[in-house]
């Protein structure tokens, strides 16, 4: 297993450890941390592999236990996303496709075509709700701007549904942390907890896959 895999494993199973230490380490500054991280996530599309979900839920728990102010947390992560998905809109619209036309190797193994072709199909089922949705789905939540950016979309109705989504995504994340991330057993088995949360992050687009393979034999049949 590649190193990076391990590690990006690693900090997502232990978020809470890693959390703890950023505070004992960083302090007040680990509100920034978290807002980079958030931004980057949500503002490079090759940077869909940062642990969005289950950061929010973590930095939650950790707001209940009187570490962190859930109400700046919110404020800032929001406002991060926010953020992010703008800038991510706006990479679309100046560079558009031709970063996934690059002969860069390393852009060409993130930057995957299958990525931007289900994200458009994404669009074409839920229109502008798009972006609200796509905020709870991996990976997708990364491309969705990117593609309303190329033409999906324009962006004065873009930015309404980005602030509804940041509003929405944010606050339940934090909020379930806040409320349950500290029930005994939740906080004995975090990391089964993240393994939830992830899981139940991408079902939404295990489901569209599964349709999708069911319609094609009947495509194919019919032709």
């Amino acid at each position: 297993m590649p190193e990076w895999l391990k590690f990006v494993i690693d900090l997502f199973l232990h978020l809470d450890k890693h959390l703890t230490t950023a505070l004992e380490v960083l302090g007040p500054w680990t509100y920034v941390l978290l807002v980079v991280i958030i931004f980057l996530e949500t503002g490079l599309v090759v940077t869909p592999f940062l642990p969005g979900d289950s950061l929010i839920f973590a930095a939650g728990t950790f707001a209940a236990l009187g570490q962190m102010n859930v109400a700046l947390l919110f404020l800032l992560l929001a406002s991060a996303a926010i953020l992010g998905d703008t800038v991510n809109y706006w990479i679309g619209h100046r560079l558009g496709l031709r970063l996934f036309q690059t002969q860069n190797r390393w852009l060409k193994k993130v930057l995957k075509e299958e990525h931007l072709i289900r994200t458009q199909e994404f669009y074409d089922k839920y229109g502008g709700f798009a972006v609200v949705l796509g905020r709870f789905v991996p990976i997708v939540r990364t491309f969705v701007p990117f593609v309303a950016g190329i033409g999906a979309m324009n962006y004065s109705r873009f930015i309404y549904y980005n602030v509804v989504g940041a509003l929405a995504w944010v606050g339940l994340f934090l909020f379930l942390g806040y409320f349950f991330g500290n029930i005994p057993i939740i906080k004995a088995n975090f990391h089964y907890a993240v393994i939830g949360i992830i899981l139940v992050s991408v079902l939404p687009m295990v489901w569209e896959y599964w349709k999708h393979r069911r319609q094609q034999p009947r495509a194919s049949a019919t032709d």
